[in-house]
Order: structure tokens, then sequence, then C-alpha cells
């Protein structure tokens, strides 16, 4: 394999160059929950980590809402014409 092939899985900490070369790789780790250790010159200097509770939970309203039967049914005239641009002709 060559210069350009797919960087190994990182955990821990990686080198200023190596994260600016790998950057979108590193937040995918990220985002899946990994913290990642910038070091400059061996000591580090930054930390990715992860933002809590930013993850996307689909489902967890279900059972606990319902839609009514005439939900897309035609507003009522007075409600309608605020949508018409007629909010004002009274």
């Amino acid at each position: 394999m060559g210069k350009d092939h797919a960087p190994r899985r990182r955990t821990g900490t990686v080198n200023i160059y190596e994260a600016k070369t790998h950057f979108s790789d590193l937040i995918d780790q990220v985002a899946k929950g990994e913290e990642i250790v910038i070091s400059r010159r061996g000591k580090p200097v930054a930390r990715l980590t992860p933002i809590p509770g930013r993850g996307i939970k689909f489902g967890v309203l279900k059972g606990k809402l319902t839609v009514p039967a005439d939900f897309d049914a035609p507003l009522p005239p007075e409600i309608q014409r605020y949508f018409d641009g007629g909010a004002g002709d009274e």
C-alpha cells in the first residue's frame, strides 16, 4: 500500500500532522464516541471529544402522539386568510 491508503483506526494520541491530514477520519471516530488527543512535539495540546446528547434518537415519541384524522383538511376561511396575505382585511 502507498501513502494514500486509508489510515488505521486511531485511538489515543495523534500528532498535528496526522490530525491535519486525517481530520475527517478523526471526526468520524469522535462521532462514534472516541476521544482523540492531539499533540505537538509529543506533548498534548488539544482534545477532540464527542458532544454528549447530540445524536438523533428516532422513535422516542412513538405511541405518545396522535395525528387527528382531519389534520390535512382545509383551514377555516378566518384562518386561511392569514396564509393568503389577507390578515389586515377587516
